[in-house]
């Protein structure tokens, strides 16, 4: 029996691993994700309208409203952005 490989296949990422890449976007070391630094996120992973999203993602995530997502909101984060199915390739 022959298996048919696609290349261009792809699977969603799952929550953990988005967190996962997510933190390595906290360029300056505060332990927060600025919305900037979130857009930039969004961009390198290839999501499109980056800067409407990340601007969703932050009226959804930042609880306390201080312009940041800290570690607490950052499951809020995740879950919100994991509904768009963002994939590995």
């Amino acid at each position: 029996m022959a298996w048919l490989i696609c290349k261009d296949a792809s699977i969603p990422l799952t929550e953990e691993q988005l967190e996962k890449i997510l933190k390595r976007y906290d360029k300056n070391g505060d332990g927060k994700l600025s919305k900037q630094e979130l857009k930039f996120a969004f961009k390198e992973m290839g999501l499109r309208f980056c800067g409407w999203k990340a601007s969703r993602a932050f009226h959804h995530a930042d609880i306390n409203g201080d312009g940041y997502i800290n570690k607490e909101e950052m499951t809020e984060l995740v879950k919100y952005a994991s509904k768009w199915g963002i994939r590995t390739y």
